[in-house]
């Protein structure tokens, strides 16, 4: 995380120079700001252009402190593509849900709360316990092959989806159907925190592993508010036409 320095200031041909400089680290700082006064004039430079200061300074927020000599090579590659996939993953579970609430009765008169409740709730419970037996029964293989479960764990996320997104067509299958979708969903949940803390672990050069999380936290939650409103654009755009719907949850 970049610092600002106290000023320094120097005297100079009874003139009085104050700077500031900015930087990570003592090796890594950068003139940022200059007054020179004296009994007759007051000058005021700032070092560097704005955009670029404030645009580090926002930077702040979605990388770790001391980035990128604090992190490895494939640090950077692989959030790009993380950031890609959680995006287009935000985008395609806008449809689906939009499927699965189609399905349950809402905006129908004949549909009653305590029905899409009760359907709701065995979706979340079947949800639950899949994910109690997939951690008892490969817990301890997570950390064997992190990206290998972390591919499993998008995987499995995308066929839960697709069966929320297929729910309406099978109306005498629905709860069996949603529930698969949940029981697919809760694999990826542990699948993909087990692996995620491996991966941070991976790319800490300087102990910085809890930085490193909370930065990815910042990157997911921007990801997560660009692809609900993409999501929200497409499934706007392709209501009433089921082809449009699938050809984007494929795209």
């Amino acid at each position: 995380m970049e610092t600002s320095s106290p000023p320094s200031s120097y005297v100079l041909n009874n003139s009085l120079t104050l700077e500031e400089w900015n930087g990570s680290s003592p090796a890594k700082l950068s003139k940022t700001f200059t007054i020179k006064a004296s009994s007759s004039f007051v000058t005021i430079t700032r070092s560097g252009a704005r955009f670029t200061h404030v645009w580090r300074r926002l930077l702040q927020a979605f990388v770790p402190e001391g980035f990128p000599s604090s992190v490895t090579a494939d640090y950077v590659p692989f959030q790009i593509w993380d950031s890609l996939q959680g995006l287009s993953t935000y985008i395609r579970t806008m449809l689906s849900t939009q499927a699965l609430l189609s399905a349950i009765g809402v905006g129908e008169k004949s549909a009653t709360v305590i029905g899409a409740t009760f359907q709701w709730f065995l979706r979340d419970l079947t949800g639950m316990l899949g994910g109690i037996l997939f951690t008892f029964y490969q817990g301890s293989n997570l950390d064997s092959n992190a990206k290998m479960w972390r591919l499993v764990a998008d995987l499995m996320n995308d066929l839960g989806m697709l069966m929320d997104l297929i729910s309406p067509l099978f109306p005498s299958a629905f709860v069996f159907v949603v529930c698969l979708g949940s029981i697919s969903r809760s694999f990826t949940g542990v699948a993909s925190g087990a692996t995620r803390a491996a991966l941070t672990q991976h790319f800490a050069l300087q102990d910085n592993a809890a930085d490193i999380s909370a930065k990815e936290g910042s990157q997911e939650t921007m990801a997560t508010m660009i692809g609900m409103a993409l999501g929200m654009l497409v499934a706007r755009i392709t209501i009433g036409h089921p082809l449009a719907i699938w050809f984007s949850f494929y795209l």
